[in-house]
């Protein structure tokens, strides 16, 4: 009996912390999927490719704000704990879903209109280069022994929950309402909904309770302060810059099959907006069944041989499979090449999250991983829809974000090569004496 007591504790505190998580992935999925409406509203041009790439680049300029976020609040949760940080993460997110949500657009505020909306995501930025970060270390650190992998598999399983229930209400908003109607205020909708979840959020994580393992830290008389905090990330570099290649792969293939794929659907292998939902609602579920079942294959096999055969097999796949799907675009063509990719990301990243709470010194676990994860997606992954959507644009070839895909898995295999060599591990191990 009090065995089961604690499972049923330890599901609850997967969930309440996971929840933020989830609305952080939801506000970034709505926006990457009504990209091209949000453009129109706020972004007007005379060219729909500059009012979409406008959106899609507002869509990216939230990750600039990651690492900021990562070197601040993530200081802030390494010193007073997982449990305030999280909470004010998830207040940061709240401004942002709410801007965005409420803010008319240019027809009536003018150039104010896209200012908010880029300030909204801003905000949303800065609070997620933490959130995963200290999603992750908590789930970490509440782990039972010997399945830490499975446990940290939640933080990406929460995002995929997020995935799934954006496309069922994207699916039903298309069924419901004519396109013009979505364009001029339905997308709204979805935004509007994330802000009625938002209280319920703030109920779950409320009720968290602080992990034992930071409190017997918190507790020695070697705690360290802000100061310190920030001063080690800075000596342990080669473990951020490891890292950052590490998480290159997981974030520009995840934004590819999930934020990416409408616009990919629509407009550019020109299918219909539902089917390219039903293929995100499809890839979703995918990427729910694959991160616990190889997070926990990953605590079994070890996370090296994860990390090195699927970086490898998106090396060789990846624009082969998006040149057959281009060659004669199909519901199902598409359906069965983001299931591969899905595969694909879910089988790596199941590895990859565990790997990079575990590289990390444990004094600036929070930072160092935060700020990792923030710079990859900055730099590369956060842009990958508008990075994707130039390429076609200048190349007009329809598979060439494969090239871009490739280019993620090479960091991925580089940084599985480097970070388990001899010295790197004497490098790593350094820093924590």
């Amino acid at each position: 009996m009090p065995q089961q007591s604690d499972r049923q504790s330890k599901i609850w505190s997967v969930v309440r912390v996971s929840s933020g998580n989830f609305l952080e992935m939801y506000d970034f999925f709505v926006f990457g999927y009504y990209a091209a409406a949000i453009g129109k509203v706020f972004f007007p041009s005379g060219s729909e490719f500059a009012q979409l790439m406008s959106a899609l680049m507002t869509f990216g300029a939230g990750f600039l704000m990651r690492p900021l976020g990562a070197i601040v609040l993530g200081a802030y949760i390494d010193h007073h704990g997982r449990r305030a940080g999280l909470l004010l993460t998830l207040g940061l997110m709240a401004i942002g879903t709410i801007s965005i949500a409420l803010v008319p657009g240019y027809a009536m505020l003018g150039w104010l209109a896209p200012v908010i909306v880029v300030l909204g995501r801003l905000v949303q930025g800065f609070s997620a280069g933490v959130e995963l970060g200290g999603v992750s270390v908590y789930l970490s650190e509440i782990a039972t022994p010997g399945h830490k992998g499975f446990y940290v598999s939640w933080q990406s399983g929460s995002q995929q929950i997020a995935v799934i229930f954006v496309a069922l209400l994207g699916v039903w908003l298309s069924t419901v309402l004519p396109p013009a109607e979505m364009e001029q205020w339905g997308w709204r909708v979805p935004f509007l909904v994330g802000c009625l979840i938002i209280p319920l959020l703030f109920l779950l994580r409320r009720s968290m309770q602080e992990t034992e393992e930071f409190t017997a830290r918190k507790q020695s008389q070697n705690h360290p302060g802000p100061r310190e905090i920030l001063a080690s990330v800075a000596r342990n570099w080669p473990i951020v810059i490891i890292g950052t290649l590490m998480v290159t792969m997981t974030t520009v293939s995840f934004y590819f099959i999930t934020a990416y794929t409408p616009t990919f659907g629509k407009e550019v292998l020109k299918l219909g907006s539902v089917d390219s939902l039903l293929v995100t609602l499809c890839v979703g579920i995918s990427n729910l069944v694959w991160l616990p079942v190889m997070g926990a294959v990953s605590d079994r096999v070890g996370r090296r041989p994860l990390l090195i055969v699927f970086t490898v097999l998106m090396l060789l796949t990846a624009y082969p499979t998006l040149s057959w799907l281009v060659s004669a675009p199909s519901f199902q063509r598409l359906l069965l090449v983001e299931l591969w990719l899905s595969f694909l990301y879910g089988s790596y990243n199941g590895a990859m999250v565990v790997s990079l709470t575990e590289i990390m010194p444990v004094q600036v676990r929070t930072s160092g991983f935060s700020l990792a994860y923030s710079l990859a997606t900055a730099t590369f992954g956060g842009f990958t829809p508008a990075v994707s959507q130039y390429l076609y644009h200048v190349t007009e070839n329809r598979a060439v974000a494969g090239v871009w895909l490739m280019f993620a898995a090479a960091c991925g295999l580089v940084a599985a090569l480097l970070a388990w060599r001899p010295e790197m591990r004497a490098r790593l191990a350094a820093p924590a004496e």
